[in-house]
């Protein structure tokens, strides 16, 4: 008996509960590298913007299964979910930092994206694509440039990730960059598909 008189109480604090699913927002991250790998790189060849597609609110971190639909289904039921869009923030001290650092160091490299000696990788960095293309006098001195690089981009990638106090967003985030600085290379630079094989833009 008293369980009976028990379950509206609970059924009401059920209701009364909202639980809050915060999901990676893919279409301000989009916006957000566009402008910044615009920066760093400049404005050597005009790029043509690719909307997002409608409705596009993001992407879950982890796609509900559909094992899960109906009970997901029930709960949502009883408690209110509220689909969180956070403010994506691409602004700290370190990030400012790293991308003064990245535009700075793009004047050494950018004769390499044009000649083929490196390009981007499928993962968001810079990687050798043809060493014949660069002196051996030079080799060095770009092997030092490319690790520089990497080592700021990687540090980007997951100060994003921490500036939106979500640090399990950096994969998110590096692959969006790894689009992005794809998209805004010039033609002829050379660039990895995921899986792997070099291509010219």
């Amino acid at each position: 008996m008293k369980k009976l008189l028990l379950m509206p109480a609970v059924v009401w604090l059920l209701a009364a509960c909202v639980t809050i699913n915060i999901y990676f927002p893919a279409a301000q991250a989009e916006k957000a590298a566009d402008r910044i790998v615009g920066e760093i790189l400049g404005k050597e060849k005009p790029v043509e913007k690719k909307a997002p597609p409608k409705g596009d609110k993001g992407a879950w971190l982890m796609p509900p299964s559909s094992d899960g639909w109906i009970a997901t289904t029930i709960l949502d039921f009883f408690i209110p979910v509220a689909r969180a869009a956070p403010n994506f923030s691409v602004d700290s001290p370190e990030i400012r930092q790293l991308k003064a650092r990245m535009k700075q160091r793009n004047a050494q490299l950018r004769p390499y994206y044009r000649n083929g000696a490196i390009g981007f990788t499928a993962d968001g960095l810079v990687a050798i694509h043809a060493a014949k293309a660069v002196s051996l006098r030079e080799r060095n001195k770009l092997q030092s440039l490319i690790r520089a690089e990497n080592a700021d981009r990687n540090a980007l990638y997951r100060a994003i990730a921490k500036a939106n106090h979500h640090p399990e967003w950096e994969t998110d985030v590096r692959a969006v960059f790894a689009r992005k600085w794809v998209e805004k290379a010039a033609t002829g630079w050379w660039y990895q598909t995921p899986g792997g094989q070099w291509r010219r833009k």
